[in-house]
């Protein structure tokens, strides 16, 4: 999402990360449904990102799309918008989700766009990821952006293979902009312009269960 964010910067919708509290300026609601071998091991997600109304207004105009307004894009207008938030993927961006089994860090592999669609003003963006495959039990799922300037929220759906089951942990707000701000403290006011990778301490996360096969 390195594309949007650059935008978001670029129409001056970001203030310094030094202000009163950490606050993000993009909404993105997110759907996961995940892909299993149905021996309990689970290998890959579809992701999608429905970005707040503003945002997508911001999407469109920038892109010269829909320009009578009518929020009706036509067949060659879905085809350039689709994949417009993975068309920049530097070396180290992980793409805002993160998944971990224990200790371990789950390697996954480059986005595929796979459906576009602009739903009452906001645009729908679905790729998908592979990895693993790993087992489902215990995995713990997350959706953010380091920076922040980005707020993924897992409103769903959440679809997992059957035997599986999961829970959102939500987090604690208060303790987080007082871990912000003590981080701020350590940062020179040019450290604090360039950016700090807070958005961990506002994310949600997800802990799958799953039953072993029978």
């Amino acid at each position: 999402m390195i594309w949007t964010r650059r935008l978001a910067l670029a129409l001056c919708l970001c203030l310094p990360v030094g202000g009163v509290g950490a606050h993000p300026h993009v909404f993105v609601d997110v759907a996961l449904n995940f892909t299993g071998d149905g021996e309990g091991n689970l290998s890959r997600v579809e992701v999608t990102w429905t970005y707040d109304d503003f945002f997508s207004l911001l999407i469109l105009s920038d892109m010269g799309l829909d320009p009578d307004g009518d929020g009706e894009l036509t067949e060659d207008e879905l085809a350039r918008l689709k994949g417009f938030d993975l068309v920049e993927w530097p070396e180290g961006f992980e793409g805002d989700l993160y998944m971990h089994h224990g200790d371990d860090k789950i390697a996954l592999d480059h986005p595929v766009p796979t459906g576009i669609a602009l739903e009452q003003g906001r645009i729908v963006a679905t790729h998908e990821r592979s990895f693993g495959p790993v087992p489902g039990d215990g995995l713990k799922v997350e959706a953010y952006d380091p920076t922040y300037y980005v707020e993924h929220t897992l409103t769903g759906p959440i679809r997992l293979p059957q035997g599986c089951s999961y829970t959102i942990r939500e987090p604690d707000l208060d303790a987080s902009q007082r871990a912000f701000r003590e981080m701020l403290g350590q940062l020179s006011a040019e450290e604090q312009y360039e950016g700090v990778e807070v958005g961990n301490l506002f994310s949600q996360a997800m802990y799958l269960s799953c039953a072993a096969p029978s």
